[in-house]
């Protein structure tokens, strides 16, 4: 599988085009071809256009395969990168196994898609004064600008620390000269963006027509995990609070936990009531393998199913063969193997072809565990133009109730605050699970620990919150984690030549 480069020209076009649309539900606007920076921006429509752009890239799939979930799945304790072989999508196996360099791993990818977002929404940003149209949805541009803005930023200061502060575009005579800002700098600004935005944000939407646009409730629930991030206890919980309401009961804004956790995972449940922020997919873009990136489809959905899956009985999951990657490891199988979420969220073909009612082919670092909350279903499987493979619908949470839930109470737990309305959090997920409430537990770190990692498995949140309890150390140790530089990705090999970038301490630069 060929392997993008990218360098600061290509990221300054990324933010001076208008490329393909956003896989948004709402974003019926297909832009055909490229659009000059310099001609655009001239009514309402072409504004929107230029937002459908910025949330177009919050999906993208890197060089076709590298996703921001599929990379932190690797990293972590519950995942090795899997597939075909030990050469199989390399930035995978490298960061699964912590032997990633600059000029070898997913932080290209990663890279790319941050500053790609960045470019466009600063683009947006500066247009959008002088375009004719209606003042009050105008703002709301600029507002969901600035929260995806902040989105974008605080997964790259996340991933690596030390990135350059853009918040107007810049021009080609500049780019070779830029700087890399402080943590402290980036995580202001983040905070800025949401505080602006979270005013001027649609309390509410049509699902239906705006699903998976910005409103108030994510922008609450972003800056708290930014607060959490830092370690400022009390501003994140009550921000996160804002996102809550009761636990277990339905929120200011809408949110109420789904009554069923296996539902989280079906097709049919796009932006039901526990989705904050949401990644659409859809079957309907054609996507084919002459520009695997390009599609709109969910790549993991074909990634993560057993490879050459053939179902035995009547009674076997209708699971489509795919390609073995981010295999669920035996640490968390036995973790999660007694839990209700355990069916929903593991695919155990170990024990469907011990029992004869499938098989399937033992891929690279086979554990005969996979991901099932996102394995692709024949049920599901696209029957219009382009290549199935590439065209699975099913949607990705980026923000969920349950989540928040659970950083609120980690919030209180650590900053001395509500234990008893912590313990409301945790219980809350729990009674989902377990349908009653015989299994409580008391506000402990180590509870908030298991339960986010029962709750959340495969959903792209283990490694950060390894890193955001200091336990990566410990728990990834065996994978090759090196305290001091694991933490972080290092800057791209290729975004060090020819510009002022330094690459991090953690990774041998002076940064």
């Amino acid at each position: 599988m060929k392997k993008n480069t990218f360098k600061w020209g290509a990221m300054l076009m990324g933010g001076m085009l208008l490329l393909n649309a956003c896989s948004s539900d709402f974003l019926e606007v297909k832009p055909k071809g490229t659009d000059l920076e310099s001609n655009y921006y001239r009514n309402q429509q072409e504004a929107f256009n230029g937002l459908v752009a910025i949330y177009d890239v919050v999906g993208w799939q890197g060089g076709g395969y590298v996703t921001k979930v599929g990379t932190l799945n690797s990293a972590s304790d519950d995942h090795y990168a899997g597939g075909g072989g030990p050469s199989d999508v390399t930035d995978y196996q490298v960061v699964s196994n912590f032997t990633l360099t600059p000029a070898v791993g997913p932080q290209d990818d990663l890279w790319r898609k941050g500053f790609s977002g960045i470019f466009r929404a600063n683009t947006l940003l500066q247009k959008l004064p002088s375009v004719p149209m209606d003042e009050s949805l105008k703002n709301r541009y600029a507002a969901e600008a600035r929260f995806l803005r902040a989105y974008f930023y605080f997964d790259l200061v996340r991933f690596f620390k030390n990135v350059p502060l853009f918040t107007t575009p810049i021009s080609t005579s500049e780019m070779y000269d830029v700087l890399q800002a402080t943590p402290t700098e980036i995580y202001a600004q983040i905070e800025k963006d949401l505080t602006e935005s979270v005013a001027v944000l649609p309390a509410t939407i049509p699902v239906g027509t705006e699903g998976g646009r910005a409103t108030q409730a994510a922008a609450h629930a972003l800056l708290g995990k930014v607060y959490l991030q830092q370690e400022k206890f009390t501003q994140a919980a009550q921000e996160l609070a804002l996102v809550n309401g009761t636990p277990g009961g339905t929120s200011t804004y809408g949110n109420k936990l789904v009554a069923n956790f296996a539902d989280l995972w079906k097709t049919s449940s796009k932006f039901n009531s526990e989705s904050i922020f949401e990644i659409s997919y859809t079957n309907t873009s054609a996507g084919d393998w002459g520009c695997v990136a390009c599609t709109e489809g969910n790549v993991l959905n074909i990634m993560v199913g057993p490879r050459g899956y053939r179902a035995l009985k009547s009674n076997a999951p209708d699971y489509v063969s795919g390609w073995s990657f981010l295999v669920v490891t035996a640490d968390l199988f036995n973790a999660i193997r007694n839990d209700p979420r355990s069916t929903a969220t593991v695919a155990n073909l170990d024990s469907l072809e011990k029992n004869g009612i499938a098989t399937y082919e033992k891929g690279y670092m086979n554990t005969g565990y996979f991901l099932g909350k996102l394995a692709a279903r024949q049920s599901d499987r696209p029957t219009g133009a382009g290549a199935p493979e590439l065209n699975y619908p099913q949607n990705m949470y980026e923000i969920r109730l349950a989540d928040t839930y659970l950083l609120e109470a980690e919030a209180l737990v650590r900053g001395g605050g509500d234990l008893v309305r912590a313990a409301a959090l945790i219980n809350a997920v729990r009674d989902r699970a377990y349908k009653d409430d015989k299994h409580r537990v008391t506000a402990t770190l180590d509870n908030i620990i298991r339960e986010r990692r029962l709750e959340l498995a495969g959903e792209g949140h283990r490694f950060f919150d390894l890193v955001r309890w200091g336990r990566a150390a410990t728990v990834l140790q065996a994978k090759g984690f090196v305290t001091g530089k694991h933490e972080i990705l290092p800057i791209p090999l290729l975004e060090l030549e020819n510009t002022k970038l330094e690459q991090s301490k953690e990774w041998g630069g002076t940064r």
